[in-house]
């Protein structure tokens, strides 16, 4: 049965090796994603990992990868186990995150992570969503969801995606919505708007509000906020 979610962003500052000198700067949005991971594996028995990218794939727990792309070779796993193969450099970043996470907060425990493709219309998320928790509610065992999504990039002139007036609006949207399991918030994000804003995560999210369903679970917000101009929000959704 699927019991609850954990929402952190999957920027590569979450790894401390990847921001030198500036890991004080992003402190808590580190110690908060690791929060949220420890409060889903108290609850949950097992869990499964869901990320954006540019097509829907599915990672077993024998994947294995390096950040190394990013600047420094930090080897991260879905897996406490031996892997049999050599680091991928080419993984997602959500599946990179996943496994770093899983390493700090959970490292005896074995994930697999599945993408969504990032411009998936809301119709696609919401099926999506729909299947999975039907897949989870058919367990005996208590299932947690970590669910990888940024927002806008453009919130700032030094942003990423540079400035966008429109923006602070939508992510503060965003951030209330996860902030208080407003799924029907989350389900009528514009994806149009969204990609014009980027809003990485948008997909993600709602594919959350399918998978919550019912609209009744607890959330908790443990961080909000736009280091480098980019919209991150931690917290999680508890299902009774």
């Amino acid at each position: 049965m699927f019991r609850v979610a954990a929402l952190v962003p999957s920027p590569p500052l979450l790894i401390p090796e990847l921001t030198g000198a500036g890991a004080a700067e992003t402190a808590d949005l580190r110690a908060a994603a690791v929060d949220a991971m420890t409060r889903l594996t108290s609850v949950a028995d097992r869990w499964l990992a869901l990320g954006v990218d540019h097509t829907r794939a599915t990672y077993d727990d024998s994947t294995i990868g390096t950040v190394r792309g990013f600047g420094v070779d930090v080897v991260v796993s879905l897996s406490g186990g031996t892997a049999p193969t050599a680091p991928d450099p080419d993984l997602p970043l959500a599946v990179l995150i996943a496994g770093w996470l899983r390493g700090v907060a959970a490292p005896d425990d074995a994930i697999e992570v599945r993408t969504i493709p990032t411009d998936a219309s809301a119709e696609w998320c919401a099926q999506f969503g729909e299947e999975l928790r039907r897949e989870l509610d058919a367990s005996a065992e208590s299932w947690g969801v970590l669910v990888l999504a940024d927002g806008a990039n453009t919130l700032t002139r030094k942003a990423p995606g540079s400035f966008d007036e429109r923006a602070e609006e939508v992510q503060t949207r965003v951030d209330d919505a996860l902030a208080t399991a407003d799924i029907d918030a989350l389900a009528g994000l514009d994806p149009d708007l969204c990609a014009s804003l980027g809003v990485g995560g948008r997909a993600a999210w709602q594919v959350l509000a399918a998978l919550e369903g019912t609209g009744t679970a607890t959330a908790t917000e443990l961080y909000r906020g736009a280091p480098f101009g980019v919209g991150y929000f931690v917290g999680t959704w508890t299902r009774d």
